[in-house]
């Protein structure tokens, strides 16, 4: 099972580059039998660039989360805390096995999906 994520272009960018090796979240997805993530690039690239898979699920007290990944975040600290303002806790999906596609996908015609809010579960 795959979920599609949608992440700004930038942090995008920096999931590919390796900078990134977290991705942050304020929900998670229920279901436990996913195993990859389909990398969506917001707008303005508004395309599937890429997918990776997810090696864990960190889920922690949001400063306890931040002490455990902020060395490779790709984020900055006041982002971070904007983010996840207001929220106890907070999810990070730990990164592994990048995979950029050569030509990026376009998620009506490839996935005949509409961009998620957040996220959405692909088979």
């Amino acid at each position: 099972m795959r979920v599609l994520l949608s992440i700004k272009p930038e942090f995008a960018e920096k999931i590919f580059t390796g900078e990134k090796k977290f991705e942050f979240r304020r929900s998670i997805f229920k279901d436990k039998s996913v195993k990859k993530i389909l990398v969506y690039a917001s707008a303005p690239v508004q395309k599937v660039i890429g997918e990776f898979d997810i090696d864990e699920i960190v889920c922690q007290d949001v400063e306890t989360l931040w002490k455990t990944t902020h060395q490779h975040a790709g984020i900055s600290y006041d982002y971070f805390s904007s983010y996840f303002e207001g929220k106890k806790q907070g999810f990070a999906i730990k990164i592994k096995k990048l995979r950029k596609f050569k030509k990026p996908q376009c998620i009506k015609k490839d996935y005949d999906l509409v961009p998620p809010q957040s996220f959405v579960y692909v088979n």
